[in-house]
């Protein structure tokens, strides 16, 4: 998906939030009881419309630039506030149907649980991530051995049932005396908005995930860059490696046939137990495929993806002004490949090589957990916001 358009931003869902305020308020102060079933009318609409703004930003960021902490964020979210449109329009319904069985204490209580009440919708669907992450891992270990980066996908399996479990025992738990409920659903909704926000970044890191691994760039394309990832003991390529060079060769012969012919750039330097540099192993391989050396150009410097894409977006200005560029890795690798791309300001776009069934998911947590420590600042916004929310709902509701 080439970049096309304008970046996009939500502002619309921030005069939505504005209005939607000011509406309540206005309810609020006349305090007649149809205010209520107004009030939640409102509400249906101002999540029905967030989820609307959230899918048109999506929308406009695979369009602008695929490779985007935006475009998790907003795909995450937008799954999270069509559930509570669902609940609000059920309410709705209901209110105005039977208007003596509506209470504001359920519209209340749904919004001030709202993180919670979604984990444990969501449930079903975690238990089933956790169990495959578990079968992954399983399998990995008993391929790969027992090192720790090949355990992530367990830890992080059960991270999420024992979170789920653990305030579902503090909001089940009924030994609180009166003083403490309010203590009690404060800290469950705290771990809950925390919770919800981690969920929704799973969720939109894999939908983000598989949009990249499955997008071909055009057939237009001036350089191709292959990321290193490792050797074997005899200095060949893995079978990983091997991958990522034969789609490259793949989608360098599909490009010939339109009469485009492009130059390689292997990018990969030399570990402390590798016999030579990743690079001028992949140049090898593909001598002895049959491109020609005068098409290859070595990068050999670079230590980890954000050097492979600096180092060969420098060798690559130096060559053409404004060049088309592709790159290629593994399939689980790709969008965060992307994202070191674009802090680079290197205009590329990936193609994922496919990798054994097993490998995947535990590769794609480690992908996640890189991209948990970027972007500290927008995240730490966000965490903030909701803890703030959930914080004033729980004291409005229980103070």
């Amino acid at each position: 998906m080439e970049k096309t358009g304008r970046k996009p931003n939500i502002y619309s869902l921030a005069v939505l939030t504005a209005i939607t305020l000011l509406i309540l308020v206005i309810l609020a102060v006349r305090g007649r009881e149809s205010g209520l079933r107004w009030a939640n009318v409102v509400l249906t609409g101002y999540f029905g419309g967030s989820v609307a703004c959230l899918l048109a930003a999506f929308r406009k960021q695979l369009r602008y630039n695929m490779y985007s902490y935006n475009t998790i964020l907003y795909m995450g979210f937008a799954l999270f506030l069509l559930s509570l449109f669902g609940t609000f329009l059920t309410m709705s319904v209901k209110s105005i149907a039977f208007p003596d069985g509506f209470h504001a204490q359920e519209m209340l209580f749904t919004l001030v649980h709202s993180a919670k009440n979604y984990m444990f919708l969501t449930l079903p669907l975690l238990a089933a991530f956790s169990v495959a992450l578990l079968v992954s891992n399983l399998a990995l270990i008993r391929h790969e051995g027992r090192r720790f980066v090949n355990i992530l996908g367990i830890l992080l399996a059960i991270c999420l049932l024992a979170g789920e479990a653990l305030i579902a025992y503090l909001d089940f738990n009924s030994a609180y005396s009166a003083k403490g409920v309010l203590a009690r659903n404060l800290v469950v909704n705290l771990m809950a908005a925390f919770y919800l926000y981690f969920e929704c970044m799973i969720i939109g890191a894999a939908i983000a995930d598989l949009i990249a691994a499955r997008y071909v760039p055009e057939k237009d394309r001036d350089f191709l860059i292959v990321l290193g990832c490792g050797l074997k003991k005899d200095g060949s390529p893995t079978p990983l490696l091997k991958g990522r060079l034969d789609l490259a060769m793949m989608f360098d012969e599909e490009q010939k046939q339109m009469g485009r012919e492009a130059l390689f750039v292997v990018s990969g330097g030399q570990g402390p137990d590798e016999v030579c540099s990743e690079a001028e192993s992949m140049c090898q391989y593909l001598q002895r495929q049959g491109i020609p050396p005068e098409r290859i150009i070595t990068e050999d410097r670079s230590c980890d993806t954000a050097e492979n894409m600096r180092f060969s977006k420098q060798i690559i200005d130096g060559l053409r002004n404004n060049a088309r560029v592709a790159f290629f890795t593994t399939n689980y690798h790709v969008f965060r490949a992307g994202l070191k791309a674009r802090r680079v300001h290197m205009d590329a776009h990936g193609m994922g090589a496919p990798t054994r069934w097993y490998f995947w998911p535990n590769a794609a947590v480690r992908e996640f957990v890189g991209l948990l420590t970027e972007h500290r600042g927008k995240q730490a916004v966000v965490l903030i916001t909701l803890a703030a929310v959930y914080s004033v709902l729980t004291v409005l509701v229980y103070g």
